[in-house]
């Protein structure tokens, strides 16, 4: 691997690893504001995220490159709403897109097809993040009273994974 693909590989483990520490704090939020279907869904998102990371390290270590891995900044860990968690989960995921396109416009620059092609399964999964986001937004938006934001959250995982409860 060439080093620009090393350190933009470096760059989105670090985005994959916030992503993380992020959606366990939303998690937290969530569960001491006694939305337990919003704390199930942003704990489950915290260990894909870091699945995500170990994906990329993978790579890099069966290639022969080595993950640096940095400090973590503290997330955020006040919020006044629901709306502003969703908000907050949405901005994330589009700033890990813009990650993962930057990651892939270096390793299509520096012709590594083999991050190439990881990387393009990336891009689709981040569509996929970026619609449940997208959703969760609206989902809230929509409930306009405490009825309603408790049924938004009994039924959460189920809305945005098509799982059933």
């Amino acid at each position: 691997m060439k080093q620009v693909v090393i350190d933009a590989f470096n760059a989105q483990i670090a985005k994959e690893r916030d992503a993380s520490v992020v959606y366990e704090s939303l998690s937290f939020w969530c569960a001491a504001s006694d939305y337990p279907g919003f704390a199930e869904f942003f704990a489950k998102q915290a260990a894909e995220e870091r699945t995500h990371a170990e994906k990329l390290a993978k790579h890099m270590l069966d290639r022969g490159a080595r993950p640096v891995l940095g400090a973590l900044a503290a997330p955020p860990s006040q919020f006044d709403s629901l709306t502003d968690i969703a908000k907050a989960a949405l901005a994330h995921e589009e700033s890990n897109t813009r990650g993962v396109v930057e990651t892939l416009e270096a390793a299509k620059a520096a012709g590594d097809y083999a991050a190439c092609n990881l990387l393009a399964w990336f891009v689709n999964e981040q569509v996929e993040e970026e619609v449940w986001a997208n959703r969760m937004v609206v989902l809230v938006g929509r409930a306009t009273c405490a009825g309603s934001l408790y049924a938004v959250d009994r039924h959460i995982v189920a809305d945005l994974t098509g799982k059933k409860d």
